[in-house]
């Protein structure tokens, strides 16, 4: 079962981040369904938090996605290199958004490891948001896509943990956001290999 709109219409992007654990993500990219349940998020509160795209209502030709209604894909590319999946959230002119930091691969893993161009599958095939994206074939080429398509969408597949087994802390490379870097927005589940960078 697809998780309904009504999921991400929420005003509150940290909890839809956490709630977002345990979640299976989907993609059906080049005739292939590829996906794996997430174990790594991080919120980003908008106009008002300094880490964010949207900081100060900013808008520009990349940020523009994040402005429209949740339950969409924000992709856009780090560094040069790396394409990062955000889940836009919350109503049309909020722009919260919800990078998906890491996820424990379940489908389609042959295809994971061609597209990371791995031999065998360690925890580093799906560790980190840039991993993930391109595990999953998740590019700027799918920008704006709905989460109720059959291009990408999240399942509950009845996968959940207890409070005491996520971890809440600060967002990862967001030292220039000042006061806001030190926020617990980063939400992981303890002892999972395939968390980008537990905290020790």
């Amino acid at each position: 079962m697809k998780l309904p709109q009504s999921f991400y219409d929420h005003y509150d992007v940290v909890k839809i981040s956490k709630e977002l654990l345990g979640k299976y993500l989907f993609t059906h990219i080049d005739s292939k369904i590829t996906g794996g349940y997430i174990v790594e998020t991080e919120a980003y509160n908008g106009i008002i938090d300094r880490a964010s795209h949207a900081y100060g209502n900013r808008k520009t030709p990349r940020t523009q996605t994040m402005f429209k209604h949740g339950g969409i894909a924000y992709v856009y590319l780090c560094y040069g290199i790396h394409e990062m999946f955000n889940i836009v959230t919350s109503v049309e002119g909020q722009p919260h958004a919800i990078l998906i930091r890491a996820i424990q691969p379940t489908d389609g893993l042959d295809m994971m490891l061609l597209r990371r161009n791995m031999p065998v599958l360690k925890p580093n095939l799906t560790m980190g948001p840039g991993s993930v994206a391109k595990a999953l074939g998740i590019s700027r080429n799918i920008n704006a896509v709905s989460l109720q398509s059959d291009v990408l969408w999240i399942e509950d597949k009845g996968l959940s943990f207890p409070d005491e087994a996520i971890a809440a802390v600060p967002r990862v490379g967001v030292d220039y956001a000042g006061t806001d870097a030190l926020l617990p927005y980063r939400f992981y589940i303890k002892g999972n290999p395939y968390v980008s960078k537990p905290n020790k």
